[in-house]
């Protein structure tokens, strides 16, 4: 169904300062609900975590709804859901307890498409485990990866493929299934970052065949934390080093100290507000949840296309990096003869948001040689045609 966007920007505080918002890449507005939850939990009454008093209840309330609501999300059981600061943090806690394994001779094979999220931890515990480190290269003429290169990456020592869903930059989505199938066939897990992809995407962990999956809330609505999915088979083989008295139970052992109560509400909010986009689907929260991400997805390809339209007949000044067949509603562009910070200023100045920069993408843009600063537009489920059309008006004022 066609979503209701009135209805739908009104829950958005945010949006009554008239900014038209396309930074959502690096983290979407917040509607009510999200901080209601917050509000509420942190007023309580709130204890750590407990069986005997109101307030102990409660956070072991904020705890079980938020593993729940990412297992419904993702696809994947509660009690593989392991909360984190960041996706960055997880990673690099993930990239030292999978390192424990690992010996000299073995090889991990890393994108040079991912956020550096992706690549810094897993290349910094490889150089301490003395295990080498292979490449998926990117095709510059389609931004695409490139498979045959991955092909030539990957061995029998190869002990884990590190690969995005999603270019945060560029949009691009790999064809992470081929790649976890191939990775299997030697032996080798497969670790995927999903934030850029999950802001878009219904996400199925098991049919991406991702070993160990991450996530970002507050790229999806929700507030600053990160979100790992793991089958707790996978992660009950894992033993991090952590406090004696602290649970050795899976996933409580992956998370250290005490839980952001609040926070986890907050998450667990943005998935129940997500869910009910589509006021008409009813069923499971899962069921219901794709639903309202299909009518998502629909009104922001239809964006992309305005953009994208309006871009090419804006000037060829305007170079588009983004080109991959299948991608994001997020588009990577330079101005010829334009300093893109200089654009992101105007464009400010004008009430319309969108960064330039380089993203963390550092694999990405040293590869393809992009100039940094670039500007980065990316759509998210508040954004509408007038948006799209004051950002053009906006660059065509600038160029």
């Amino acid at each position: 169904m066609a979503i209701d966007l009135t209805a739908l920007r009104a829950h958005f505080p945010s949006l009554d300062h008239g900014l038209a918002f396309f930074d959502g890449p690096g983290g979407t507005q917040t509607p009510r609900p999200v901080a209601d939850a917050i509000i509420a939990t942190l007023t309580g009454p709130l204890s750590n975590r407990g069986v005997v008093s109101p307030s102990e209840l409660n956070a072991e309330r904020a705890v079980a709804e938020f593993r729940a609501a990412y297992a419904d999300l993702l696809s994947m059981p509660a009690d593989g859901i392991v909360h984190g600061r960041s996706a960055t943090q997880l990673t690099y806690d993930f990239s030292r307890h999978l390192a424990e394994g690992w010996k000299a001779g073995d090889e991990i094979v890393l994108s040079r498409l991912d956020h550096d999220c992706n690549v810094r931890p897993w290349v910094q515990a490889a150089e301490r485990a003395g295990v080498a480190v292979r490449w998926i290269e990117i095709d510059a003429g389609t931004t695409e990866l490139d498979l045959d290169s991955f092909e030539r990456a990957l061995s029998p020592r190869t002990r884990l493929v590190a690969v995005t869903a999603a270019s945060n930059v560029l949009g691009t989505k790999p064809p992470v299934r081929r790649i976890a199938d191939r990775a299997y066939e030697v032996g080798a897990l497969v670790y995927v970052d999903g934030v850029h992809y999950a802001a878009h995407h219904l996400v199925d962990v098991p049919a991406l065949g991702a070993d160990l999956f991450v996530c970002s809330p507050y790229k999806l609505l929700g507030p600053h934390c990160g979100v790992l999915a793991g089958a707790p088979e996978l992660l009950e083989s894992l033993q991090p080093d952590k406090l004696l008295p602290s649970p050795d139970t899976v996933p409580e052992r992956f998370e250290f100290g005490t839980l952001p109560y609040e926070i986890l509400a907050g998450a667990t909010a943005s998935v129940e507000f997500l869910a009910a986009i589509d006021p008409g689907a009813g069923g499971t929260r899962r069921e219901r949840l794709a639903h309202s991400l299909g009518s998502l997805h629909d009104h922001e390809q239809a964006l992309r296309t305005r953009l994208q339209d309006g871009l090419r007949a804006l000037s060829d000044l305007v170079t588009l990096h983004s080109k991959a067949a299948d991608r994001t509603p997020t588009l990577l562009m330079t101005l010829e003869g334009r300093d893109a910070r200089e654009a992101q200023a105007h464009l400010a100045a004008r009430g319309v948001l969108a960064p330039a920069g380089s993203f963390y993408a550092y694999e990405t843009f040293a590869t393809l040689k992009l100039e940094d600063p670039a500007l980065r537009v990316g759509l998210a489920p508040y954004n509408t045609a007038d948006d799209v059309d004051r950002l053009l008006d906006g660059l065509s004022s600038f160029l």
